[in-house]
């Protein structure tokens, strides 16, 4: 007896790794991929085409970022759900996607069986997160306040969190407001707001902690 499919949007800037879930999702009887796109507007567009039952997300895209993404996914299709799929460290991103409305929240060195399982998961309509992150969230909103363990970081909006991204790669601020299409005025502003949030003195300690602390990121 044939069971319906469960159909899987995958966005993601890197081939090999569409290509190699494609490949995941073929050996399973209940998924298949139905589209795939590197960037947003190409995610946007052929989402609405296609109509998949999961979008699979990176935060990190061409030309722009998952984020955005599942900002504007939420607005167009608000009952599909949003699985992100990404390399960073859960402890930065999880709590900030789901906030915004994605299902769940998935790194990329975990085992396939556990991606196979979050999709499952998301698709039924549950949540999914790891152990660590389920438990910070629920401290957060047992007491209503923020978490002593939590990092400066972690209070940055999503668009200063861009722009902290992109001082940390040696961008200066012609180029980001470029990158982000916002004016210098205004990556000016977001500069001031991370280097008070993160109480540093001027722009050269904020260009160090940016590097120091991605490459951390990418460590762990």
């Amino acid at each position: 007896m044939d069971r319906k499919k469960t159909r899987i949007f995958v966005v993601d800037d890197h081939p090999i790794v569409r290509e190699g879930l494609a490949k995941l999702f073929r050996g399973e009887e209940d998924l298949e991929v139905c589209g795939e796109a590197d960037d947003v507007p190409n995610a946007l567009d052929l989402i609405a085409q296609t109509g998949p039952d999961v979008a699979l997300v990176d935060l990190s895209l061409r030309g722009s970022n998952g984020i955005d993404l599942i900002k504007d996914i939420r607005v167009r299709h608000p009952k599909l759900p949003v699985l992100v799929l990404s390399m960073h460290d859960e402890s930065l991103y999880a709590e900030r996607v789901l906030r915004l409305g994605a299902r769940g929240y998935i790194m990329k060195r975990e085992p396939p069986a556990k991606l196979l399982d979050a999709i499952r998961r998301v698709q039924s309509g549950q949540l999914y997160m790891s152990p660590a992150v389920s438990e910070r969230m629920l401290s957060t909103l047992s007491d209503g306040k923020s978490r002593p363990d939590q990092s400066p970081v972690e209070r940055l909006s999503d668009r200063e969190l861009e722009v902290f991204k992109l001082i940390s790669r040696g961008r200066g601020r012609q180029q980001i407001a470029e990158e982000l299409h916002i004016s210098v005025k205004t990556v000016e502003a977001h500069r001031a707001k991370i280097q008070e949030k993160l109480k540093l003195k001027n722009s050269s300690e904020v260009l160090q902690f940016a590097i120091e602390w991605f490459r951390s990121e990418s460590v762990n």
